[in-house]
């Protein structure tokens, strides 16, 4: 079986979920390999995400690694099964990977939960506020490259508009939205904005405001973006160079628990948006 050139994130969350599943069964993959009847070379690579699996395949995994979790074994027999490229392959090689990670990670989502310290989350901008965003890079972005990074922010937002929409839950803190991005104008039309994304049915904005004290992770923004089963969530950070994905259990839980108790702090969607239409006339 040939190796993929290129191994998407896609693909090297369902070869890890495969390594789990051995691990959680006790199995070195020699002895993988001899209860699957396959050698070691197509174990590895599989996990690795360098070789591609079929659904059959992965059920059949499943049940020689005793797994009695039948949603979890649907929901990355399903992985397996996907075929084509999605949107953000057509800036492969212009943006980075961490960009296109995160796109494609909103677009197999169930929900999606975000909290973000100091700028509206992504997929609530609008092109003036993205603009102004990107302007503050260091170094800043060419011409070119900034109608790149705006073409694929905006195309991002089209997740809220599919069929079937991911639930999100996006907690803002007062600082985000106080914060004149681009301007008095530019910030006051992301703020009226935000108040026409509220109306959606599958959007809940909730602002932190000052008032509400700490709360775990201050200091980070986050999204957590919500698979078909828990076990294929996923967290992505932001960092001073890029952005850090995290799906380890451990990690997982500690931000379900960080996420619970900040939306505890949190005000409600309706005070939220009254709160939100207070700073637009502020502003």
């Amino acid at each position: 079986m040939p190796s993929r050139k290129l191994i998407t994130a896609r693909q090297r969350r369902l070869g890890a979920e495969l390594r789990r599943l051995r691990e959680r069964a006790g199995l070195t993959i020699a002895q993988a390999a001899e209860r699957l009847g396959a050698d070691r070379t197509t174990v590895s690579n599989t996990e690795s995400g360098r070789f591609g699996v079929s659904p059959q395949r992965v059920r059949t995994w499943a049940v020689h690694y005793e797994c009695g979790d039948d949603a979890y074994v649907d929901a990355l027999a399903a992985m397996a099964g996907e075929r084509g490229s999605g949107w953000w392959e057509h800036y492969r090689g212009e943006l980075s990977d961490d960009a296109l990670d995160l796109a494609e990670l909103e677009h197999h989502a169930v929900a999606i939960r975000s909290v973000q310290i100091m700028y509206v989350p992504g997929l609530l901008q609008t092109e003036a506020y993205a603009r102004s965003v990107f302007a503050e890079s260091v170094p800043p972005p060419s011409s070119p490259r900034q109608r790149r990074l705006l073409s694929h922010r905006l195309q991002r937002r089209d997740v809220l508009d599919r069929p079937d929409p991911p639930v999100c839950t996006f907690l803002i803190h007062e600082a985000a939205l106080r914060m004149t991005c681009g301007g008095t104008e530019v910030a006051r039309g992301q703020l009226a904005a935000l108040l026409v994304e509220s109306d959606r049915r599958n959007v809940a904005i909730r602002v932190i405001p000052f008032t509400a004290g700490g709360f775990p992770f201050a200091s980070s923004s986050a999204h957590y973006v919500c698979g078909p089963v828990p076990q294929l969530d996923t967290v992505q950070t932001d960092t001073a160079t890029g952005s850090s994905f995290l799906d380890a259990e451990s990690s997982l839980e500690s931000w379900r628990v960080a996420l619970d108790r900040t939306e505890e702090r949190a005000l409600d969607p309706v005070s939220s948006r009254d709160f939100i239409l207070k700073i637009t006339q502020q502003t």
